[in-house]
């Protein structure tokens, strides 16, 4: 890797600029069942030779599907990247009691009538909107320092206070009693689990979900973990710089006469060779992020 570094200034710069790109990499997983979103990311060191891997929007070791990851410097980019809606298919299983309501705790199962088609296809349409509910007890929110499930696993009490998602489209895929298959679109934060809890409510049964896949966020889907172009997928306004490049690669301090938009907020600025994400707050600008590497569909 030495050999990168070697030459001129101006070919040191361009290997460093390489050497980056090489390193920098955002695109999609397909998580398979009973593993931690975290430790599949060994996984992903391992096959991409880096150590610095990041995901976005956990997924429960049970459920599979679309995991955002990214290496090098596209982790600083999470918070930013455009993930929502979500879509999910899920699979309900009737009769069946468990404290995490999915598959890894299970504590009984009993036989349930067989229902109406119809009548299961309202229960779901009923959900669609804005819906308010409990998060599961076996969840990642933390209680004092601690994690839900952590305090759930141990025992221990959980209160957890109501949250709202939006619902954006139900639909019942096919229903094989005891198992009701569902598709749902729904906004970033939504416990799929809880949804599934709130559909057997309606039916008036216990109900846990068997089986639950991520199919995307946003526009992210998985395509055999092909490279994702970043910076056409964040949630930002892109703003025009037309000082000196090097004053916002250097992360200088700069003016805000030098932007074409002036308002509150944060921004995405290119340069010739760099992305920097700034914030703009009351004619002072300040760094989020500088000196990304721009992205190559090459690497």
């Amino acid at each position: 890797m030495s050999s990168l570094f070697n030459g001129t200034q101006n070919e040191q710069s361009a290997s460093l600029c390489l050497f980056e790109k090489l390193m920098n990499r955002l695109f999609v997983v397909n998580k398979p069942i009973f593993r931690t979103s975290n430790g599949y990311m060994g996984y992903v060191k391992r096959k991409y030779g880096t150590k610095k891997v990041g995901f976005s929007g956990t997924l429960d070791p049970f459920a599979t599907g679309c995991l955002i990851v990214a290496t090098g410097q596209y982790t600083k980019l999470f918070q930013y990247l455009a993930k929502t809606p979500k879509t999910y298919k899920a699979t309900l299983w009737l009769g069946v009691n468990s404290p995490s309501l999915d598959i890894e705790n299970i504590d009984s199962i009993k036989d349930v009538k067989v229902f109406d088609e119809k009548h299961i296809q309202s229960s779901l349409e009923s959900l669609q909107g804005e819906l308010t509910y409990y998060p599961p007890k076996f969840c990642a929110k933390k209680i004092n320092g601690k994690r839900a499930y952590e305090l759930a696993r141990a025992g221990e009490d959980v209160v957890l206070k109501t949250i709202t998602s939006t619902i954006y489209d139900i639909k019942l895929l096919h229903y094989n009693h005891p198992f009701i298959h569902f598709q749902v679109k729904v906004s970033e934060g939504t416990y799929i689990r809880s949804l599934g809890a709130l559909i057997a409510d309606k039916l008036s049964v216990d109900g846990t979900l068997s089986s639950l896949e991520r199919i995307h966020e946003g526009k992210f889907f998985y395509n055999a973990e092909k490279a994702v172009n970043p910076f056409e997928n964040l949630a930002l306004e892109k703003n025009i710089y037309t000082g000196d490049d090097t004053f916002i690669e250097l992360g200088k301090k700069v003016s805000i006469e030098y932007f074409d938009n002036k308002q509150n907020g944060v921004y995405l600025i290119e340069t010739k060779n760099f992305f920097s994400i700034i914030e703009i707050i009351d004619t002072k600008v300040n760094y989020r992020f500088n000196r990304i590497s721009k992205f190559s569909p090459d690497m």
